[in-house]
């Protein structure tokens, strides 16, 4: 009897809706993208890191899911301290594999158990730089992906973390009643663009890309932005994320793709105490390379 080996096409009967962490198929499925690739790019690039929303639908789940976490360990930082942060260890818990990473030996892919907070070395580096030993970091594929991130369109859009264990801002910024570029980082964040052919989409076409948004409200008055500094100013402000910046490049090559990335401030961050700084990487089709190595 001959063997039916065409794929299984993917829909709401083949994918039932599940709960807990989803499955990419239930993203592809359950979950359609809110933005494309290039809105992402000018919320990014808007001035307000308020603007990247997670799908209405997938955060009721996240919060669903989010209760039996705090049952189970206290809190959602506990759960990722004890458990799902593995520092220093390639991610073997995420069910949102990105294609960087190694396939998962039957060992790896069991369920981890707990442990305990590892303790901070004397020797520990002050913030995030770029050659800082692995056992300071921890990069996972996000388990919960905004709207265009694990779902965007194109589907080889990958939303990932870089998790550290030190700050990625150093610690001794001037107060921001004192300093400027302090009020700024602290109001906005930072965020950048790797491997991109051209210059990333200007906040000037907000109005057109606010429409994505109307299920959250988000109109051009709400938003939350600094005014655009002197060329210094914005020289400083590149500065801080230059660390971040090389680190991804190491990690997602720019020949071979394209990142839009960015560092939430203080009043965005979901889980304050630890950082991490999101990566949306898009990788690039062959025609895009073997045009740039012309």
């Amino acid at each position: 009897m001959a063997i039916d080996t065409k794929p299984v096409e993917l829909s709401s009967e083949t994918v039932p809706l599940g709960t807990g962490l989803p499955t990419r198929e239930e993203l592809l499925v359950h979950y359609p993208a809110n933005f494309t690739w290039h809105q992402m790019k000018v919320f990014v690039n808007s001035g307000d890191l308020g603007l990247l929303k997670r799908s209405k639908k997938l955060q009721r789940r996240y919060d669903e899911w989010a209760v039996g976490i705090k049952q189970e360990f206290g809190s959602i930082v506990n759960y990722l301290l004890t458990y799902r942060l593995q520092w220093g260890q390639p991610d073997t818990i995420s069910l949102l594999r990105s294609s960087l990473d190694p396939p998962l030996s039957e060992s790896e892919s069991k369920t981890r158990t707990i442990s305990e907070v590892p303790l901070m070395p004397f020797d520990a580096p002050p913030f995030f730089h770029a050659d800082m030993p692995k056992e300071f970091y921890y990069i996972a594929m996000n388990d919960w992906p905004y709207s265009g991130g694990s779902r965007a369109v194109p589907p080889e859009i990958e939303h990932a973390l870089i998790w550290s264990r030190v700050p990625f801002i150093p610690p001794d910024l001037p107060s921001p009643l004192e300093s400027k570029l302090s009020a700024r980082l602290l109001q906005d964040g930072i965020w950048g663009f790797t491997g991109m052919g051209s210059p990333p989409p200007s906040p000037s076409l907000l109005p057109e890309t606010l429409p994505a948004l109307a299920d959250w409200g988000v109109t051009m008055d709400k938003l939350i932005t600094s005014p655009r500094g002197t060329d210094e100013e914005e020289r400083q402000v590149k500065e801080y994320g230059k660390e971040i910046e090389t680190f991804i490049t190491r990690r997602w090559i720019e020949r071979e793709w394209e990142t839009a990335w960015f560092l939430n401030p203080p009043r965005l961050q979901s889980v304050p105490g630890l950082a991490h700084v999101h990566i949306f990487a898009r990788r690039k089709s062959p025609e895009e390379i073997a045009r740039a190595d012309v």
